[in-house]
């Protein structure tokens, strides 16, 4: 229990730095996508409404800012950027096309660039390496294309890197939230340590009176014959007993005690044999008890703790099953799994999250227990059975009803 508890805590601390690193370095690339295009934006603004050309800016000039793009321009501006420019008339028939401020495209390349982005529609956008714009003029359009390659690349090394870097800090620190993740649940491992130690003194510190009260009460219906006080205190002590019995189990389980030899089985004789025996108390209690076992089914598991999980799950359902209600077992192949259910008719379902049903003392009716003897701990020893073995069991309503299933 404890190292599941350590393996929580390491995947929620990995997780939460995860979410983290992903928002940041997302947010971060983010805005840097969003400063190349809207940089882009702004040149290719300054370009249309100068017709192509950059506005002058004198030597030794101060930078200045455009006042609509909000672009910072310095006398490099125009020697930096590598762009071409298309002239359009009303038609949309090219009338000029000017490459004389990049190398690397032909006038045919830039004729064919503009005949596509004009039959596509859209005023600007990316296409491939380049940012584009086509503004509205007397004459008809003025298509600018902008090379972003060096921006698009710096961006996509910078993507790759921060992911790299973040990796690596993921690892790191995985590696340090391992190695200090059993100092800070300490003080939860100490209380549980406490708290399994405590049930097991106390269990069995509890077994010898209970020992001597039987013994006693034997000793008077002996000497005096049974009445209904013997009677009661020898129900009682059962009840106690049966109660230290699986809390002893519980606390095993929980420190690692309890070794099981694992060994292929028939799951379908052994819970036949153990469910059938609930047959004369289900029908004293005037319940349809329903068999429905699927033969042949083998898994494998240890024969003991299974049999008392199919004792506790259908002992549950004789004891909170509706008068002249249904009792059903089945056992069935899901898949490559065995999945095993006791459904029970109640006169009232439980409300609320059923899952707290497997919390120890946790009872679904508090006066049927009483009636029925029940401790609310049952369900946690089965629970902590079938984790042993490596399955899962689950609570759900089902009709008029309460259905408990184990998947193995």
């Amino acid at each position: 229990m404890v190292k599941n508890l350590q393996k929580r805590f390491i995947a929620i601390a990995m997780l939460s730095l995860l979410v983290v690193m992903v928002v940041v370095l997302g947010s971060l690339n983010l805005v840097n996508v969003g400063h190349i295009t809207q940089n882009a934006d702004g040149l290719l603004a300054t370009l249309a409404e100068n017709e192509g050309r950059f506005p002058p800016l004198g030597h030794g000039e101060p930078p200045r800012r455009e006042p609509r793009s909000g672009l910072r321009m310095t006398e490099e501006t125009p020697f930096e950027t590598r762009y071409f420019l298309i002239r359009t008339n009303k038609d949309q028939s090219i009338t000029e096309i000017d490459t004389s401020h990049i190398a690397g495209v032909s006038s045919t390349e830039a004729m064919d660039y503009a005949q596509k982005l004009l039959k596509e529609g859209r005023v600007k956008g990316y296409w491939g390496q380049y940012r584009y714009l086509i503004a509205e003029k007397d004459y008809g359009n003025l298509l600018i294309l902008m090379d972003c390659s060096r921006q698009i690349n710096t961006s996509k090394d910078f993507l790759w890197n921060s992911i790299g870097i973040a990796l690596i800090s993921l690892l790191i620190l995985f590696v340090l939230v391992s190695a200090l993740s059993r100092r800070a649940i300490r003080p939860v491992i100490e209380n549980m340590e406490r708290q399994k130690q405590f049930i097991t003194d106390a269990g069995h510190e509890i077994k010898t009176p209970l020992a001597i009260i039987a013994a006693n009460s034997e000793v008077l219906e002996l000497t005096n014959g049974k009445n209904e006080w013997t009677q009661s205190i020898q129900h009682q002590v059962k009840r106690l007993d049966e109660l230290v019995k699986n809390l002893l189990t519980l606390a095993k389980m929980d420190e690692g005690k309890v070794e099981l030899t694992f060994e292929n089985l028939s799951f379908s004789d052994l819970v036949e044999e153990t469910a059938g025996s609930f047959t004369a108390l289900g029908e004293k209690k005037g319940l349809e008890f329903v068999l429905d076992i699927q033969p042949g089914l083998l898994i494998k598991g240890e024969e003991s703790s299974l049999r008392y999980l199919v004792t506790i799950l259908v002992d549950n359902g004789v004891k909170y099953a509706a008068e002249h209600g249904q009792l059903k077992v089945s056992l069935k192949k899901r898949g490559k799994t065995t999945c095993l259910e006791v459904y029970n008719t109640c006169d009232t379902l439980p409300e609320g999250d059923l899952n707290r049903l497997f919390d120890r003392f946790a009872r679904g009716e508090t006066s049927r227990s009483r009636e029925s003897g029940g401790y609310g701990i049952g369900l946690s020893v089965a629970q902590a059975i079938v984790t042993t073995h490596h399955g899962k069991i689950t609570v759900e309503q089902r009709e008029q009803g309460i259905s408990f299933m184990v998947i193995i």
